[in-house]
C-alpha cells in the first residue's frame, strides 16, 4: 500500500515540477464540458469526492464508490445558446463495479450564408447572404467504464470513450480513454486521487491534425465538520473541503477549490473557485437529497462579456 501512496504523491510532485505553460488548440472541445451539478457547483474540484455515476464523467475509481444502482441525468444550458444533455450509470457488484454514460451536444441550427446570395432583393430589401437554408452541427459521446476496489483504501478505473463530431462539412471520430486511482486514507475522511481524462490519438480534420484535450487532475479533499471529520464532529452537519490541481493540455496549470455544506444529509449549499482560467471563476450551487433521489443545480460565472451557465441534474441511487 505504500507503493500505491508513493505513486499518488509522485503524480502530484511531477504535475507541479513540469508544469509549464503551454496554450494551443486541441480537438474535441465539446469534451472539456463536464455535465453534471453537483461537481461544476464545487468548482470542479471533485476528482478525490466523485461516486457512483458520475465517476464516468470524473474519476472511473470512484464508480465502486457507490453500493447498488447509481444514474445520473444532467442538463447543461450552455454559452451561445448551445445545451449539452448526459446520462451516466453505474452498478456494484461488491469489489467491482461497471458503467456506462453518454454526452451529447447541441449547437443549434445555423442559417447557411453564400457570398453568391449577397444583394438587393426586387423588393428592396438587402440580403446579407442567406440562402434560406439551415445547418445543425453536434456532437455526442459514448462510453464504459470499470472499476475494481483492491483494497478498503485503494481502487482504480478505466473507461472507454467514443466520441463523434459532426460540423457538417467534415467528420470525425476517435476512441479514447479515462484512468483513474483513488486512496482512502481513513484519517477523519481524508481522500486523495488522480486521474487522466480523454487519453487517445490526434484528430485529423482535412489535412491538420490536433490532440485531443487531455487533461490530469490530481486531487484531495476531507470533512471538516461531520461524522468523521477533522476538527469537528456532527452527525446534523457536515462541511467538505476539497481542492484540485488541474494540468489541461492546452492550457497553464489551474487550480479548483471547492466547498460544501450539508444538512441532516438532505440539504446541501456548495460553492467553488476556479484560478488561473480565462473566464470562469466563481461556482454557486444547491442540492436536496430525499431517500433515492436527488436533484441538483449548479451556477457557472464567465465573467463580464459571456452568459452564465446554469446546469441541472437529476440522481437516483437504489
Amino acid at each position: 500500500m505504500k507503493n500505491k501512496l508513493r505513486i499518488i504523491l509522485l503524480m502530484c510532485i511531477s504535475s507541479t515540477l513540469f508544469a509549464f505553460e503551454k496554450v494551443g488548440v486541441t480537438s474535441f472541445q465539446f469534451l472539456k464540458i463536464l455535465p453534471d451539478a453537483r461537481s461544476n457547483s464545487l468548482g470542479c474540484a471533485y476528482s478525490s469526492i466523485s461516486q457512483g455515476a458520475d465517476g464516468m464523467y470524473w474519476n472511473p475509481a470512484a464508480l465502486v464508490m457507490k453500493e447498488g444502482l447509481s444514474i445520473d441525468f444532467s442538463r447543461v444550458n450552455y454559452i451561445f445558446d448551445t445545451g449539452h444533455y448526459s446520462g451516466a450509470l453505474s452498478y456494484n457488484l461488491g469489489s467491482i463495479s461497471l458503467g456506462a454514460m453518454f454526452m451529447a451536444a447541441d449547437y443549434g441550427k445555423i442559417e447557411v450564408t453564400e457570398v453568391s446570395a449577397l444583394g438587393f432583393q426586387a423588393d428592396g430589401t438587402y440580403n446579407p447572404g442567406l440562402t434560406g437554408e439551415t445547418i445543425s452541427p453536434g456532437a455526442a459521446v459514448f462510453g464504459i467504464g470499470f472499476s475494481q476496489k483492491l483494497t478498503n483504501k485503494f481502487q482504480y478505473g478505466v473507461a472507454a470513450k467514443y466520441a463523434r463530431e459532426d460540423m457538417v462539412v467534415a467528420e470525425e471520430s476517435v476512441l479514447m480513454w479515462d484512468m483513474g486511482i483513488l486512496y482512502d486514507t481513513e484519517f477523519k475522511s481524508l481522500k486523495i486521487a488522480a486521474t487522466m481524462r480523454n487519453f487517445g490519438p490526434q484528430v485529423k480534420y482535412f489535412e491538420y491534425e490536433y490532440p485531443l484535450p487531455q487533461t490530469l487532475n490530481v486531487g484531495i479533499s476531507a470533512c471538516i465538520i461531520g461524522e468523521t471529520a477533522l476538527l469537528a464532529t456532527s452527525t446534523n452537519h457536515r462541511l467538505l473541503m476539497a481542492f484540485d490541481l488541474v494540468q489541461p493540455r492546452d492550457f497553464d496549470q489551474q487550480y479548483n477549490i471547492g466547498m460544501e455544506y450539508v444538512f441532516l444529509k438532505m440539504v446541501a449549499l456548495r460553492t467553488g473557485y476556479k484560478i488561473n482560467y480565462d473566464s470562469e471563476g466563481l461556482t454557486l450551487g444547491a442540492g436536496i437529497q430525499f431517500k433515492n433521489f436527488g436533484l441538483d443545480y449548479a451556477y457557472n460565472n464567465f465573467g463580464d462579456f459571456l452568459e452564465d451557465v446554469h446546469r441541472f441534474s437529476f440522481s437516483i441511487n437504489r
